[in-house]
């Protein structure tokens, strides 16, 4: 009976100690941001399309692996209406709004907010005609 009582508790113990451990390791995780990589390569991303969850902390990796510099917009249909006539040659002051030089790779830290579906779109001179488009959803919480 003795023997009995130490292994249950021994049993109870070991699984509080690993509830925890696990539970911390949750918590731990909720505040850092979910990694996504986009590869460029032949003037397309890939992947096409992404889905993240709204209110999430999310690190884009954006690695250009093609010999000509390219950029990373993401936003609705205003935002890629102002890059199409706009003159900015060079993106680093918002985190939607990224240059990537040839044969280089960027990182950006963003959270949506809220539910939506997006574009992220390259706009240098030719190179939305071409193709290159995505598009990001960003789901419910």
């Amino acid at each position: 009976m003795a023997i009995e009582r130490a292994v249950a508790a021994v049993g109870i113990g070991l699984a509080a100690a690993l509830g925890a451990g696990i539970l911390a390791g949750a918590i731990g995780r909720s505040n850092e941001p979910s990694v996504i990589e986009i590869r460029i390569h032949f003037s397309r991303y890939a992947p096409a399309t992404i889905s993240v969850p709204a209110g999430r902390m999310v690190t884009f990796v954006i690695d250009n692996s093609d010999p000509i510099d390219h950029e990373w917009i993401v936003g609705d249909e205003d935002v890629h209406r102002r890059h199409r006539t706009g003159t900015e040659p060079y993106h680093a002051a918002r985190p939607t709004e990224i240059s990537i030089p040839a044969l280089s790779e960027r990182r950006t830290t963003i959270t949506f907010p809220q539910a939506a579906t997006l574009t992220f779109v390259c706009h240098l001179p030719g190179h939305e005609a071409y193709g290159m488009i995505g598009r990001l959803v960003v789901t419910g919480s």
